[in-house]
């Protein structure tokens, strides 16, 4: 439908693309939150530099890695050091982090609208910021949960008690053998239940926040509706961007607001739908929220 050479980067001034947000945020209908990786880089979740080297400088001794995202896909050996990598980085990224702030702002300016998060995430920042499980619809998977390895039924587990155990008893970048998680139905080693490939499983939880995504669109899609991208790459365009470019170009009441650091384009076909603002995701929020507070002066 668009022209991938077709992409228009808006010329009007930085502030007024801010205000005009912040009028859609207030006067929409419906807001559809579309996050990805950049969301939780500005909320301090680097996944490379300072960070990597505090919780895996081991690691990228032994092994030469260098980033968390590429440690996840390293040919460990073992199942022994597969699960120390990833219980150290589930603990990391999941259980022991903060709230990041971008979360919590973002949470702040939706609350009382009538809204829907689609992400690619697998970071349970949404849930650990206060947005309610039926408002999410996280389609990529979740570091709190595994699932069998051969996707041999289509059920996934809670793993935080045992991912605590890995990550107190490793030693040498290593687990103790009697950790290794099986699948308890035909016994082979479970798994992350993240979509890498085919074997990811869509549990009966995955089918639910679908359908509740589907329903809510399919309500809004005459209304004067916010398509609000947040950090959203290139690697998976199919699942956040280029339906919101598509459902913006349905919908002459639709508009399609994106913030990224570093690229923030829409195609010409929705220029005029569309507010593009490329910087910090935590502080364009933030400047939003402060705009919402009354002045000490009034």
């Amino acid at each position: 439908m668009f022209s991938k050479i077709q992409t228009t980067k808006s010329t009007e001034n930085f502030s007024d693309k801010i205000k005009r947000l912040k009028n859609e945020i207030d006067t929409a209908d419906a807001i559809v939150i579309g996050a990805g990786a950049g969301l939780s880089v500005s909320a301090g979740f680097d996944y490379s530099g300072e960070r990597f080297e505090r919780y895996f400088s081991d690691f990228h001794k032994k092994y030469g890695i260098t980033d968390m995202y590429s440690g996840g896909f390293y040919p460990y050996e073992t199942l022994e050091e597969y699960w120390a990598w990833w219980s150290r980085h589930i603990l990391v990224n999941r259980y022991d982090c903060p709230v990041g702030k971008p979360y919590r702002d973002l949470l702040e300016l939706v609350k009382d609208k009538d809204y829907f998060v689609l992400t690619t995430n697998v970071d349970h920042q949404f849930q650990r910021a206060g947005f309610p499980k039926n408002r999410l619809f996280y389609t990529q998977g979740d570091y709190g949960l595994w699932q069998c390895s051969k996707s041999c039924h289509d059920k996934t587990y809670d793993n935080e008690e045992v991912v605590r155990a890995m990550a107190e008893q490793q030693k040498d970048m290593k687990i103790p053998t009697a950790l290794i998680p099986k699948c308890p139905v035909c016994g082979a080693p479970m798994t992350m239940n993240l979509r890498c490939d085919d074997t990811f499983v869509q549990d009966a939880g995955w089918y639910a926040a679908a359908n509740r995504y589907e329903d809510f669109i399919r309500r809004h899609s005459n209304s004067h509706i916010l398509f609000l991208e947040l950090g959203v790459g290139m690697n998976t365009p199919v699942i956040i961007k280029y339906p919101f470019w598509q459902m913006t170009a349905h919908n002459s009441k639709a508009v399609y607001a994106c913030i990224n650091l570093r690229e923030s384009y829409c195609p010409n076909e929705i220029a005029s739908q569309s507010i593009c603002l490329q910087g910090d995701i935590g502080s364009i929020l933030n400047t939003i929220i402060e705009m919402e507070r009354p002045s000490d002066l009034e």
